[in-house]
């Protein structure tokens, strides 16, 4: 039996335990998930605590989930009792208040959605199961045609001198809206960066304290993808539902990434860059000390590398790649500081001889490497 078929014959033999035993799962998952068989998209659901361990809760738990998941795009989405009260009401509660509220949300996921991985077709393709209340409804139910409309709003304002000064740029900005290759689809289909919005836009509404942040696009994408791909035509259809908690779970540890305020905290962003710094400090004093001297900070490149979990560095076979190890490491996100110091240390040699500009854009435009070499020389790292 050839090594492949052996890694995957051993992940389901784990998974078709009647407990599936994490600590085996998640030594396993840690040197990569295969694609076949819709195993890296069922294995990703375990780590990511969306299906649970008792096999005999699976069928329930996940039908329980979809449910919720369609009650969410019915009341939200297809019925959110839309404006009654007048467009110049100014009560906070005012129906039309909340709705300019959740257009300026809606135009930022817009733009984010239709530039997601453009080096693969995927998310401008047709999705096979678009959602049928939405894409059936004349273009009334879709998001991006309240964007489209708000931008058009706004630029009427624009043209009456009426326009806020943030506005004139927010159409500046959006010109492109509808330019390039993630145009929205005709009547009866929907693109999967289209699903994408709708997950986002559900995510900002049910998550007040946090709504949006730029780059959560990148955090869904690869899950997303790695769903809507599975070779399970079931586990395929129902690819948005699973990924939108998969996602919230997700988001739910690192949500501390994206919040200011909790810069310093132990799961702040500023935290994990200065945890960085030290591994670096412990694993390569001279590469530590030329970075310093430079004065080249952890938040010129990493903040990018530990908010966004690598997903912006690598093509997205290699993210998926490396978010099996991420997901797989009890301890979470010790590895990615690992994985982040790794990346450095391989281009040591470059560092060293580098000066301050050629060294931040090293760092900031990462070359093309071999992600098994990085997670070598990452597990090397933590064993150190």
């Amino acid at each position: 039996m050839s090594l492949h078929k052996a890694r995957i014959k051993a992940f389901e033999d784990i998974l078709n335990e009647d407990v599936i035993n994490m600590e085996q799962l998640q030594k396993l998952a840690f040197n990569g998930v295969p694609d076949e068989k819709g195993l890296r998209s069922f294995v990703w659901k375990i780590l990511l605590h969306y299906i649970p361990q008792e096999r005999s809760a699976w069928e329930s738990t996940l039908l329980k989930k979809r449910q919720l998941y369609q009650q969410f795009i019915d009341e939200i989405i297809v019925s959110p009792g839309g404006p009654t009260d007048h467009p110049l009401n100014l009560s906070p509660d005012s129906s039309w208040s909340n709705y300019f509220k959740d257009n300026e949300v809606l135009l930022q996921i817009d733009k984010d959605v239709r530039r997601l991985c453009p080096d693969i077709s995927f998310f401008q393709s047709a999705t096979e199961f678009p959602c049928p209340e939405i894409v059936n409804s004349n273009g009334v139910k879709r998001l991006h045609k309240r964007v489209e409309q708000s931008v058009l709003k706004y630029s009427t304002l624009e043209r009456r001198g009426l326009g806020v000064a943030k506005l004139s740029n927010e159409i500046r900005r959006n010109e492109g809206v509808n330019s390039g290759d993630y145009t929205p689809l005709n009547e009866g289909c929907e693109a999967h960066w289209e699903v994408v919005e709708r997950m986002l836009f559900l995510y900002a509404k049910l998550n007040p304290g946090q709504g949006y942040v730029q780059g959560m696009n990148e955090i869904i994408g690869p899950i997303y993808h790695t769903f809507a791909s599975d070779s399970n035509k079931e586990f395929r259809k129902h690819a948005e539902a699973d990924c939108f908690f998969c996602f919230t779970n997700l988001m739910a540890e690192i949500r501390d990434f994206f919040i200011r305020t909790l810069d310093e905290t132990e799961s702040g962003i500023n935290y994990m860059m200065s945890k960085l710094s030290e591994c670096l400090k412990k694993n390569d004093r001279a590469v530590w000390e030329q970075l310093q001297r430079q004065e080249l900070r952890p938040q010129y490149y990493s903040f990018r590398w530990l908010t966004l979990l690598l997903s912006q560095e690598f093509s997205l076979p290699d993210v998926e790649r490396i978010w099996d190890s991420l997901f797989a490491d009890p301890q979470r996100f010790n590895s990615l500081i690992y994985i982040c110091c790794a990346m450095i240390l391989l281009v040591r040699d470059n560092i060293l001889s580098g000066d301050f500009a050629s060294n931040v854009k090293l760092l900031q435009n990462f070359p093309p490497m071999d992600v098994s070499l990085i997670l070598n020389k990452a597990v090397e790292i933590s064993t150190a």
